[in-house]
């Protein structure tokens, strides 16, 4: 067996480095994404136990899948309660009380109106790609309309409707898939001096272009460009697209898989702009680390055709047993609002530091982002300096990662602590220093491509 190890590894402890060795000789490849030798073999709160015993302060969380963090003894408890008794393996051909449960809960804090329905599966992924097929049936029409360098899944259509995957080259181009730009404050149009005000009408005037085409089936939308590298679109964006949408008669899809369910110090990130989307996608913080996503919509998009998404055991009672005590923890722990308390917290800690290299601060409660640039002035992206320092982070104690290139995406479980928030401010602005002074060997950090 040939296996190429990657330089690093001898800076672990000897037990972490000998499990992430098995992970290169077995685990395939393709569903990896690795910014550096993270081998872990525990979890509790905002903590990540490397092999051998190292504490690491998780500002990920596991791309916000673990959103009440590690642990947490309420998802514990209903997870064995449901295991030990469980009213079959998923929710195809019965129902059962949770999955009927959960659905009944979403449609209770998901807002808007007329006859609804919710539909349970595994991840994201496979919410964003029912919405897709569903809209397409529904309304007869085909043509989908998506943002350059958004995410909606790692599969199916919802895969080619992902822009960074389609930038990638890890999917062909969709002929019926159409990607627009989306409005970046930061980096707005340059031939028009007037900033994110520029951005927004050239994104949303672009967006009416093909609107009035008449073919479009479902406009998806991300409320922040999470893996395009946390954007964070200006004020009106959403509600322009929702006025867009009715005018053309076309249903607007709001992802908040990543963004959403008290992240963004709100319940739903949509809330920000004080939009109602058609349908919204949600997933990874609601199994809170079990696999379960849902997608709920107009009963006359997402009842029919019958049995068109079929996944045997979507719907178990184990995870949504968990999804219903998720969404009671998120209101009866006001864990929104404590997002939304640490957020400002963090910006305010990151932005303090005033590093020449770090371009723009941005976010909504802990959903956030730091763009890392050559300076200030020229505000030219600096890919390299942000992958030497998610590596340096690591070194230090910390585990983030990078999207769009050249942002760290910092993205704490909502439970972190004050103390936890200093530390972690501390840490990025000294990786940022340290990777900007070379002490992270390039060779060491190009083994790790991360995105």
């Amino acid at each position: 067996m040939t296996v190429n190890i990657p330089p690093g590894l001898d800076h672990l402890d000897p037990r972490a480095k000998d499990l992430y060795t098995r992970d290169l000789k077995s685990v395939a490849g393709i569903e990896k994404l690795r910014f550096f030798p993270l081998a872990i073999e525990s979890g509790h709160g905002c903590t990540l136990v490397e092999a051998g015993g190292r504490e690491l302060l998780d500002l990920s969380a596991t791309w916000t899948a673990a959103g009440l963090g590690h642990g947490h003894h309420r998802v514990v408890e209903a997870m064995v309660k449901a295991a030990k008794n469980p009213p079959g393996a998923g929710g195809l051909s019965a129902a059962h009380p949770d999955s009927v449960g959960l659905a009944e809960d979403l449609l209770a804090i998901v807002p808007g109106s007329g006859d609804r329905r919710v539909y349970l599966g595994h991840a994201g992924s496979d919410a964003c790609d029912v919405v897709i097929r569903a809209a397409r049936f529904a309304t007869g029409k085909h043509r989908i309309l998506g943002f350059h360098h958004s995410y909606h899944g790692g599969i199916g259509v919802a895969m080619a409707a992902s822009g960074v995957h389609v930038e990638a080259g890890s999917v062909s181009a969709d002929p019926l898939m159409t990607f627009v730009d989306y409005p970046n404050p930061y980096r707005p149009p340059s031939t028009d001096p007037s900033g994110p005000e520029a951005a927004l009408r050239a994104s949303l005037a672009q967006v009416e272009e093909e609107l009035a085409k008449g073919d479009v089936a479902c406009v998806m939308s991300e409320p922040i460009l999470a893996d395009g590298g946390m954007v964070v679109p200006p004020p009106g964006f959403l509600r322009g697209l929702e006025e867009l949408c009715r005018r053309y008669d076309t249903l607007l899809v709001c992802d908040e898989v990543k963004v959403g369910l008290g992240r963004p110090g709100m319940m739903h990130a949509y809330q920000l702009d004080g939009a109602t989307p058609d349908l919204v996608c949600f997933g990874k913080v609601l199994g809170n680390g079990l696999p379960l996503s849902a997608a709920v919509g107009p009963a006359s998009v997402l009842d029919g055709p019958s049995a068109a998404a079929l996944l045997t055991t979507a719907g178990n009672p184990i995870c949504t047993a968990v999804g219903r005590t998720v969404l009671r923890i998120l209101q009866e722990e006001e864990l929104p609002e404590r997002a939304r308390r640490a957020g400002e917290r963090l910006r305010a800690g990151l932005r303090a530091l005033d590093n020449e290299r770090v371009g723009d601060v941005r976010g909504h409660g802990l959903a956030n982002g730091v763009e890392l640039v050559v300076d200030r002035e020229s505000r030219t992206p600096d890919g390299k300096l942000a992958a030497a320092t998610v590596y340096r982070a690591f070194e230090l104690g910390v585990v983030v990662y990078y999207v769009g290139g050249n942002v760290l995406e910092v993205t704490p479980p909502l439970v972190i602590t004050d103390a936890e928030v200093d530390r972690a401010v501390e840490i990025i602005g000294t990786a940022i220093d340290d990777a900007a002074a070379g002490k992270v060997p390039a060779d060491v950090v190009a083994a790790y491509a991360g995105w």
